[in-house]
Protein backbone atom coordinates (compact mmCIF):
# COMPACT_ATOMS: atom_id res chain seq x y z
CA UNK A 1 0.00 0.00 0.00
CA UNK A 2 2.87 2.39 0.77
CA UNK A 3 4.55 3.03 -3.00
CA UNK A 4 3.96 6.23 -5.13
CA UNK A 5 0.93 4.03 -6.48
CA UNK A 6 -1.18 4.73 -4.13
CA UNK A 7 -1.76 8.55 -4.04
CA UNK A 8 -3.45 10.69 -1.27
CA UNK A 9 -5.19 13.87 -0.58
CA UNK A 10 -3.06 14.41 2.72
CA UNK A 11 0.46 15.00 0.57
CA UNK A 12 0.76 17.78 -1.35
CA UNK A 13 3.41 16.69 -2.94
CA UNK A 14 0.55 13.96 -4.52
CA UNK A 15 -1.56 16.50 -5.72
CA UNK A 16 -0.78 16.48 -9.39
CA UNK A 17 -2.08 12.84 -9.23
CA UNK A 18 -4.62 12.70 -7.41
CA UNK A 19 -6.23 15.40 -8.71
CA UNK A 20 -6.34 13.10 -11.57
CA UNK A 21 -7.34 10.25 -10.35
CA UNK A 22 -10.54 12.21 -9.15
CA UNK A 23 -11.34 12.96 -12.19
CA UNK A 24 -12.27 9.46 -13.19
CA UNK A 25 -14.65 9.05 -10.50
CA UNK A 26 -16.64 12.20 -11.13
CA UNK A 27 -16.82 11.74 -14.74
CA UNK A 28 -18.30 8.15 -14.03
CA UNK A 29 -20.36 9.96 -11.35
CA UNK A 30 -22.17 11.30 -14.16
CA UNK A 31 -23.68 7.84 -15.37
CA UNK A 32 -23.55 5.10 -12.76
CA UNK A 33 -26.43 3.43 -11.10
CA UNK A 34 -27.54 0.31 -10.03
CA UNK A 35 -25.46 -2.33 -8.99
CA UNK A 36 -21.76 -1.12 -9.12
CA UNK A 37 -18.67 -2.96 -8.73
CA UNK A 38 -15.12 -1.11 -8.28
CA UNK A 39 -11.98 -3.15 -8.90
CA UNK A 40 -9.03 -2.07 -7.10
CA UNK A 41 -10.88 0.23 -4.83
CA UNK A 42 -7.47 0.97 -2.94
CA UNK A 43 -7.47 3.39 0.13
CA UNK A 44 -11.67 4.30 -0.87
CA UNK A 45 -11.34 7.07 -1.32
CA UNK A 46 -13.76 7.12 -4.53
CA UNK A 47 -16.57 5.35 -2.96
CA UNK A 48 -17.26 8.69 -1.27
CA UNK A 49 -17.87 10.23 -5.29
CA UNK A 50 -20.02 7.40 -6.04
CA UNK A 51 -21.48 5.32 -3.72
CA UNK A 52 -24.40 7.56 -3.08
CA UNK A 53 -25.67 7.09 -6.44
CA UNK A 54 -25.70 3.28 -6.36
CA UNK A 55 -28.03 0.70 -5.13
CA UNK A 56 -25.29 -1.95 -4.25
CA UNK A 57 -21.87 -1.17 -4.19
CA UNK A 58 -19.29 -3.40 -4.08
CA UNK A 59 -15.45 -2.90 -3.51
CA UNK A 60 -12.34 -5.38 -4.37
CA UNK A 61 -8.56 -4.98 -3.58
CA UNK A 62 -6.12 -7.15 -2.95
CA UNK A 63 -5.12 -5.49 0.11
CA UNK A 64 -7.46 -5.86 2.87
CA UNK A 65 -8.56 -1.78 3.72
CA UNK A 66 -10.68 -0.26 5.97
CA UNK A 67 -13.71 0.69 3.97
CA UNK A 68 -15.41 4.73 5.28
CA UNK A 69 -18.92 4.14 4.72
CA UNK A 70 -20.49 7.31 2.79
CA UNK A 71 -23.53 8.67 4.57
CA UNK A 72 -26.52 8.22 1.48
CA UNK A 73 -25.11 5.55 0.18
CA UNK A 74 -26.25 1.51 0.68
CA UNK A 75 -23.78 -1.01 2.97
CA UNK A 76 -20.34 -1.52 0.63
CA UNK A 77 -19.31 -4.46 0.38
CA UNK A 78 -15.71 -5.49 0.70
CA UNK A 79 -13.66 -8.33 -1.11
CA UNK A 80 -10.41 -8.93 -0.39
CA UNK A 81 -9.07 -10.85 -3.16
CA UNK A 82 -6.45 -10.74 -6.10
CA UNK A 83 -8.08 -10.71 -9.61
CA UNK A 84 -8.93 -12.35 -12.13
CA UNK A 85 -10.79 -14.37 -11.91
CA UNK A 86 -14.08 -12.70 -10.03
CA UNK A 87 -14.39 -15.39 -7.57
CA UNK A 88 -17.74 -15.14 -6.46
CA UNK A 89 -19.49 -12.99 -8.36
CA UNK A 90 -22.40 -14.26 -10.85
CA UNK A 91 -22.91 -13.94 -14.01
CA UNK A 92 -25.11 -10.65 -15.22
CA UNK A 93 -25.02 -9.49 -12.19
CA UNK A 94 -23.79 -5.73 -12.70
CA UNK A 95 -25.12 -2.52 -14.34
CA UNK A 96 -21.10 -0.61 -14.01
CA UNK A 97 -17.62 -1.87 -13.88
CA UNK A 98 -15.12 1.06 -12.41
CA UNK A 99 -11.84 0.50 -12.49
CA UNK A 100 -9.16 3.55 -12.20
CA UNK A 101 -4.99 2.81 -12.94
CA UNK A 102 -5.74 -0.99 -12.33
CA UNK A 103 -5.37 -2.52 -15.09
CA UNK A 104 -2.19 -1.87 -15.99
CA UNK A 105 -0.56 -4.35 -12.88
CA UNK A 106 -2.41 -7.28 -13.85
CA UNK A 107 -0.77 -9.64 -15.24
CA UNK A 108 -3.86 -11.52 -16.80
CA UNK A 109 -5.60 -8.43 -18.58
CA UNK A 110 -7.40 -10.25 -21.00
CA UNK A 111 -8.65 -12.27 -18.87
CA UNK A 112 -9.91 -9.76 -16.43
CA UNK A 113 -12.09 -8.23 -19.38
CA UNK A 114 -13.44 -11.35 -19.77
CA UNK A 115 -14.76 -11.40 -16.49
CA UNK A 116 -16.00 -8.03 -16.49
CA UNK A 117 -17.91 -8.69 -19.55
CA UNK A 118 -19.43 -11.79 -17.98
CA UNK A 119 -20.66 -10.14 -14.84
CA UNK A 120 -22.34 -6.95 -16.57
CA UNK A 121 -25.69 -7.41 -17.07
CA UNK A 122 -26.82 -7.00 -20.71
CA UNK A 123 -26.36 -3.09 -21.63
CA UNK A 124 -24.04 -2.55 -18.67
CA UNK A 125 -20.87 -0.90 -19.24
CA UNK A 126 -16.98 -1.23 -18.14
CA UNK A 127 -15.81 2.22 -17.42
CA UNK A 128 -11.77 1.73 -17.18
CA UNK A 129 -8.64 4.01 -17.23
CA UNK A 130 -4.74 3.36 -17.70
CA UNK A 131 -1.73 5.52 -17.89
CA UNK A 132 -1.40 6.27 -21.53
CA UNK A 133 2.08 5.01 -22.84
CA UNK A 134 2.73 7.75 -25.35
CA UNK A 135 2.60 11.01 -22.03
CA UNK A 136 4.77 8.21 -19.17
CA UNK A 137 8.28 9.83 -18.57
CA UNK A 138 9.64 6.65 -18.33
CA UNK A 139 9.76 2.39 -17.65
CA UNK A 140 7.31 2.07 -14.20
CA UNK A 141 8.23 -0.98 -13.44
CA UNK A 142 5.32 -1.44 -10.77
CA UNK A 143 3.20 -1.47 -14.53
CA UNK A 144 3.50 -5.34 -16.17
CA UNK A 145 2.76 -3.03 -19.18
CA UNK A 146 1.13 0.13 -20.14
CA UNK A 147 -0.95 0.90 -23.38
CA UNK A 148 -1.60 3.19 -26.27
CA UNK A 149 -4.83 4.31 -27.39
CA UNK A 150 -5.38 1.85 -30.33
CA UNK A 151 -3.76 -1.26 -28.56
CA UNK A 152 -6.38 -0.67 -25.11
CA UNK A 153 -8.97 -0.60 -27.51
CA UNK A 154 -7.87 -4.19 -29.26
CA UNK A 155 -7.73 -5.02 -25.96
CA UNK A 156 -11.25 -4.52 -24.63
CA UNK A 157 -12.28 -5.26 -27.91
CA UNK A 158 -11.68 -9.42 -27.54
CA UNK A 159 -14.56 -8.76 -24.97
CA UNK A 160 -16.99 -5.76 -26.24
CA UNK A 161 -17.70 -4.09 -29.06
CA UNK A 162 -18.79 -0.88 -28.44
CA UNK A 163 -15.87 1.34 -26.84
CA UNK A 164 -15.95 4.85 -26.22
CA UNK A 165 -12.61 6.20 -26.17
CA UNK A 166 -11.62 8.89 -24.17
CA UNK A 167 -8.23 10.70 -22.49
CA UNK A 168 -7.60 12.89 -19.76
CA UNK A 169 -5.65 16.01 -20.79
CA UNK A 170 -4.40 18.96 -18.94
CA UNK A 171 -4.21 23.01 -19.10
CA UNK A 172 -1.68 25.03 -18.94
CA UNK A 173 -0.85 24.73 -15.45
CA UNK A 174 -0.83 21.25 -15.80
CA UNK A 175 1.65 21.17 -18.67
CA UNK A 176 4.06 23.51 -16.31
CA UNK A 177 4.24 20.77 -14.23
CA UNK A 178 4.26 18.01 -16.56
CA UNK A 179 7.47 19.62 -18.09
CA UNK A 180 8.86 19.99 -14.65
CA UNK A 181 8.30 16.52 -13.77
CA UNK A 182 9.80 15.37 -16.88
CA UNK A 183 12.78 17.27 -16.21
CA UNK A 184 13.71 15.45 -12.92
CA UNK A 185 12.65 12.34 -14.61
CA UNK A 186 15.73 12.77 -17.00
CA UNK A 187 18.10 13.94 -14.36
CA UNK A 188 18.04 10.88 -12.88
CA UNK A 189 17.71 8.48 -16.35
CA UNK A 190 20.94 10.24 -17.77
CA UNK A 191 23.03 7.83 -15.66
CA UNK A 192 21.21 4.92 -17.24
CA UNK A 193 23.99 4.57 -19.90
CA UNK A 194 22.89 1.21 -20.45
CA UNK A 195 19.23 1.41 -20.37
CA UNK A 196 18.87 -1.13 -17.24
CA UNK A 197 15.46 0.62 -16.65
CA UNK A 198 14.23 -1.67 -19.68
CA UNK A 199 16.77 -4.35 -19.06
CA UNK A 200 16.08 -5.30 -15.62
CA UNK A 201 13.39 -7.58 -14.70
CA UNK A 202 10.63 -4.94 -13.15
CA UNK A 203 10.26 -6.63 -9.60
CA UNK A 204 14.35 -5.12 -9.01
CA UNK A 205 13.71 -1.50 -9.99
CA UNK A 206 10.48 -1.47 -8.18
CA UNK A 207 11.77 0.32 -4.94
CA UNK A 208 14.53 2.10 -6.60
CA UNK A 209 11.57 3.88 -8.77
CA UNK A 210 9.76 4.38 -6.01
CA UNK A 211 12.13 6.51 -3.63
CA UNK A 212 13.10 8.57 -6.83
CA UNK A 213 9.76 8.98 -7.69
CA UNK A 214 8.95 10.37 -4.64
CA UNK A 215 11.81 12.38 -4.42
CA UNK A 216 10.75 13.63 -7.73
CA UNK A 217 7.56 14.95 -6.40
CA UNK A 218 8.89 16.42 -3.13
CA UNK A 219 11.52 18.22 -5.55
CA UNK A 220 8.81 20.42 -7.69
CA UNK A 221 7.00 20.90 -4.74
CA UNK A 222 9.76 22.53 -2.70
CA UNK A 223 10.70 24.35 -5.94
CA UNK A 224 7.77 25.20 -6.89
CA UNK A 225 4.92 24.92 -3.90
CA UNK A 226 2.33 27.67 -5.43
CA UNK A 227 1.82 25.55 -8.49
CA UNK A 228 1.63 22.18 -7.06
CA UNK A 229 -1.12 22.99 -4.34
CA UNK A 230 -2.66 25.44 -6.57
CA UNK A 231 -3.81 22.18 -9.39
CA UNK A 232 -7.15 21.76 -9.20
CA UNK A 233 -9.20 18.76 -10.31
CA UNK A 234 -10.92 21.40 -12.73
CA UNK A 235 -7.15 22.06 -14.29
CA UNK A 236 -7.63 18.33 -16.01
CA UNK A 237 -10.27 17.46 -18.87
CA UNK A 238 -11.99 14.67 -20.92
CA UNK A 239 -11.87 14.74 -25.09
CA UNK A 240 -11.31 12.06 -27.33
CA UNK A 241 -8.36 10.00 -26.25
CA UNK A 242 -4.88 10.43 -28.54
CA UNK A 243 -1.05 10.35 -27.98
CA UNK A 244 -1.06 13.36 -26.05
CA UNK A 245 -3.33 12.82 -23.18
CA UNK A 246 -1.71 11.57 -20.02
CA UNK A 247 -4.53 8.65 -19.04
CA UNK A 248 -7.19 6.62 -21.44
CA UNK A 249 -10.43 6.45 -19.76
CA UNK A 250 -12.52 4.17 -21.97
CA UNK A 251 -16.16 3.00 -21.50
CA UNK A 252 -17.00 -0.50 -22.92
CA UNK A 253 -20.90 -1.26 -23.73
CA UNK A 254 -21.89 -5.06 -23.22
Amino acid sequence: MQTAERVSHTDISDNYVFQRSQLAYYEAKKIVEGDVLEIGSGQGYGINIIAEKANRYVAIDKFATDIHQPKNAPKIEFLNINVPPLSGLKDNSFDFVISFQVIEHIKKDRELVAEVFRILKPGGKYIVSTPNIKTSLTRNPWHIREYTVKGFEKLLSNSFSKIDKKGVFGNEKIMEYYLENKKGVEKITRFDIFNLQHILPRQLLQIPYDILNRRNRKNILNGNNDLVASIKMKDYFMDVANDKCFDLFYIAEK
